[in-house]
C-alpha cells in the first residue's frame, strides 16, 4: 500500500532523511524531518541509551 496516498491534501510534504517516506511535516519546516516510523525509533534509542 502507498502511505502517500493517505496524506492529507496540503502543501507539499517533507521526506523522511532516514528512510525518504512522506513525513506529516510540510516541506517548508526547517531541520531534520522523519517520519512517524523513524521518530518512534529515535525515541527508542535515545530511551534505552541510558
Amino acid at each position: 500500500m502507498d502511505d502517500r496516498t493517505e496524506l492529507p491534501e496540503g502543501p507539499p510534504h517533507a521526506d523522511c532523511v532516514l528512510c525518504g517516506e512522506p513525513t506529516e511535516y510540510p516541506a517548508s519546516r526547517p531541520g531534520a524531518t522523519l517520519c512517524p516510523v523513524c521518530e518512534w525509533q529515535e525515541g527508542q534509542r535515545s530511551a534505552c541509551s541510558g
